[in-house]
């Protein structure tokens, strides 16, 4: 095992250095970078004063190419983009996030603001999905190819085919107050009377606020485990332990219980650590644009189209440093939950 580790731990760093160059290639070279986008609104904002006859100080306004030369000593662009590369790429490393081009904060200040969002979001579908895809897996199973089952997977397969804004749109028109029934809030995560309940009422105040969304951000999440969950305790109930035990006269309901769940788990709670860790930073942008949920999914979009490097650039490294550490605690729970597979087998 610790061999192991230590191998995908020395492929750590490369996997980092690769996804830290893709992503300067990809924002850096695209046009339309924050110059371009300073440059563009003075010259709207000139073209308005123009409009109104107040020309001296559209003038005044006006980038003349000192100014653009100043702002490109000032973000870092007059230098090549080796040195700007190597400069990312050791900020980055080093956890220096640096400010925020357009919000004039610090980035992991920016980070602090939207992260309650989507840990809500998150923690809140992570849990969701496994309390309630297992149990129903488990049923569908024990039950295979009754009415429960294929009612059941109708439902799954129906909602697994509607997008989950469209959904969203559904759901608001129905329960939002949009020509039915006025059931549940349809924008941001309190009430305005947030700050006066009590724990258990701001717990229940957001749990209200969030069952929109969860509705919408798991729908497709709901058919891959539910049917994952089915297939593989189908699959185990009819291997041989299974029979042999029915034959010595056990209990179905502990053979299905001891035996057959106990085995089927291994596919579903090796990626639990893994789900679990980047769950707790997910982001849905268009389910947070339609229930207006300011998070990081939100955060991410609007800098990437405001050509924000740092923020691009530190919410990749985040992300992709989360995903690295998932893989591998998925990898470490294979041994944990199945003593019989070793690491050549997973690495396999």
């Amino acid at each position: 095992m610790q061999t192991y580790i230590l191998k995908r731990l020395l492929l750590f760093l490369p996997t980092l250095l690769g996804v830290v160059f893709i992503n300067f290639v990809l924002i850096q070279f695209v046009p339309g970078g924050p110059i371009e986008q300073f440059v563009a609104k003075a010259r709207h904002d000139s073209v308005g004063e123009v409009a109104t006859g107040d020309v001296n100080k559209a003038m005044r306004k006006g980038l003349d190419e000192e100014q653009i030369n100043e702002l490109k000593q000032l973000y870092g662009f007059d230098k090549p983009w080796p040195v700007r590369l190597a400069s990312w790429t050791y900020k980055l490393f080093t956890f220096q996030f640096g400010e925020s081009y357009f919000h004039h904060k610090k980035v992991i200040d920016l980070v602090q603001e939207k992260l309650p969002v989507s840990l809500w979001l998150g923690v809140s579908s992570f849990f969701l999905t496994y309390l309630m895809c297992i149990p129903l897996g488990m049923a569908k199973a024990v039950r295979e190819g009754t009415s429960f089952d294929v009612v059941t997977s109708v439902v799954v397969l129906v909602g697994y085919s509607v997008p989950g804004f469209v959904l969203g749109v559904l759901l608001i028109w129905l329960f939002g107050g949009g020509s039915f029934w006025d059931v549940f809030p349809i924008a941001g995560l309190h009430s305005d009377n947030f700050d006066a309940l009590n724990n258990w009422g701001k717990f229940k105040d957001t749990l209200h606020h969030l069952i929109l969304p969860l509705i919408c951000l798991n729908i497709g999440s709901f058919a891959v485990m539910t049917t994952l969950t089915k297939n593989t305790v189908v699959d185990n109930m009819r291997q041989q332990y299974v029979l042999t035990a029915r034959a010595k006269g056990v209990k179905e309901r502990w053979v299905i219980w001891r035996h057959v769940f106990r085995n089927s788990m291994i596919p579903l709670v090796t990626g639990f650590a893994g789900s679990f860790l980047t769950m707790f930073f997910t982001g849905s942008l268009l389910i947070e644009t339609l229930f207006s949920l300011d998070g990081l999914g939100l955060l991410s979009y609007k800098s990437v189209m405001a050509r924000d490097y740092p923020v691009v650039m530190a919410s990749q490294f985040f992300f992709s440093v989360l995903f690295v550490l998932g893989n591998l605690f998925s990898d470490i729970m294979y041994v944990v939950v199945d003593p019989r597979i070793t690491f050549d087998q997973v690495a396999e």
